[in-house]
């Protein structure tokens, strides 16, 4: 390992829920495109530290870290064009009211607006919506650092672009995204509870795409979701009002309109939560569930996502409350979510409409293993695929089978990484590659 003039030993750092202490052996935060080149070019394993909200080693390294918090951020908006150009180290909360000042969007939002947009796009992180694809679905062009130093610019339509947005940080450094947008928007939010199973059952697919964006949350304990969020964009037909967009019922599909702001995970402070109530806001600070201004927890968890099949939901679903009683006794609380489909090689929604199942657990992995195995078990049938920034039993066999685009995956990385400089040992275990070859 060539030393690189400004690196410091690295600190130890760990990712937000602390049950990953990195074991780089130096921690780079260049504050230049120039600096931050010559550290990959300087360097023979490389990984990148975006917001730290991955739940795995998949940002962990031996060698060198490196975080581009420190390269200056920028957010230049074309609104004739309907574009942003953003430095990949800002986080959302960082650059979503810049868009929306400017009357612009981004399609959707993950739960948590703390995390980076590098980060998030390179994991598939999502947010809700039949008809909403993950966030990386408004990547039109990315720039990156290579593992030579080198700067490549792919934009959609490039060869190997549709492998290159969910990377895991496997392909190079991700400095700027240029997005797509929409029309700026606001949303109205309510939350009900109690919607009976027998209802969920019955009229799954009418549930979950009520409103523009949907979440689901059961702790997996009882026949019935105990919190149902419905986040409606305004001048949109309210559930249960008859195609009318006036306020929410006080009843839904048997479930009862919440008489105050909740939190998903019962116990915890409303506050934290993003507003509801059906008080219109705009989409930045409503799609997700999380207030920017608080951290949403004390990371004191381990979290877990699996996706299947749309048109599997219901089945996957009624997998799940056969092993509930595996689930439950670890489990924090769960939410499920959909998702729309997309060509993007390595998104867990890549070429179906999706339904997520997302849990989040004590942090106790020793104890969560057997619900992992059991939930994975019981959702074999419906070629599931995990989440790649959360914790997950299967390996690269498995995984190689549920992705169609796995092999062109590979084939990218050997392209722009002959040397496997930005390989780790999680990675190597899912695209069966050797560390340093």
């Amino acid at each position: 390992m060539r030393p690189t003039p400004g690196a410091t030993p690295a600190p130890s750092p760990a990712n937000w829920a602390g049950n990953i202490v990195f074991r780089a052996a130096r921690l780079h935060t260049p504050a230049t495109v120039d600096a931050l080149r010559a550290t990959v070019a300087a360097g023979d394993r490389v990984r990148v530290l975006g917001s730290g909200h991955s739940f795995n080693a998949l940002a962990d390294t031996t060698g060198d870290l490196v975080s581009v918090a420190g390269l200056p951020a920028a957010v230049d908006i074309d609104a004739g064009a309907r574009t942003a150009e953003v430095t990949g180290g800002l986080r959302f909360a960082g650059f979503t009211g810049s868009l929306h000042r400017a009357g612009l969007a981004l399609h959707n939002l993950g739960s948590l607006p703390h995390i980076s947009l590098a980060g998030a796009c390179a994991t598939g992180t999502h947010g809700s919506g039949a008809d909403n694809g993950s966030i990386a679905t408004a990547v039109r062009a990315l720039e990156l650092v290579t593992a030579d130093g080198s700067l490549l610019t792919l934009e959609r339509g490039d060869e190997g672009f549709d492998g290159a947005v969910v990377s895991l940080g496997s392909l190079g450094v991700v400095t700027r995204a240029t997005l797509d947008l929409v029309p700026s928007f606001d949303v109205r939010q309510w939350v009900y509870e109690g919607l009976p199973g027998a209802a969920l059952r019955e009229r799954f697919d009418e549930v979950l795409t009520a409103a523009y964006s949907v979440s689901l949350f059961t702790r997996w304990r009882a026949d019935a979701i105990e919190q149902v969020w419905l986040k409606q964009r305004v001048g949109d037909p309210v559930p249960g009002t008859e195609g009318t967009t006036g306020d929410a019922p006080g009843t839904w599909l048997g479930a009862r309109l919440a008489d105050g702001p909740r939190h998903p995970v019962p116990g915890m402070d409303p506050a934290h939560c993003t507003v509801q109530g059906g008080e219109a806001g705009p989409w930045h600070e409503r799609l997700p569930h999380f207030r920017a201004q608080f951290t949403p927890s004390n990371g004191d968890e381990l979290q877990s996502e699996y996706f299947v099949a749309r048109e599997d939901g219901p089945a996957a679903y009624e997998a799940l409350r056969a092993v509930a009683d595996r689930i439950a006794p670890v489990l924090q609380v769960g939410e499920i979510r959909t998702v729309a489909a997309t060509g993007l090689w390595l998104d867990p929604a890549h070429g179906r409409d999706s339904v997520a199942f997302h849990f989040t657990w004590v942090q106790d992995l020793d104890a969560v293993t057997p619900a992992l195995a059991a939930i994975e078990e019981a959702l074999e049938p419906f070629a599931v695929r995990p989440h790649w920034g959360k914790v997950f039993l299967m390996g690269g066999e498995r995984l190689r089978e549920l992705y169609p685009r796995f092999d062109d995956f590979r084939a990218l990385a050997a392209r722009l990484d002959p040397d496997g400089v930005f390989r780790n040992e999680l990675t190597c275990e899912f695209f069966g590659w050797e560390l340093g070859a």
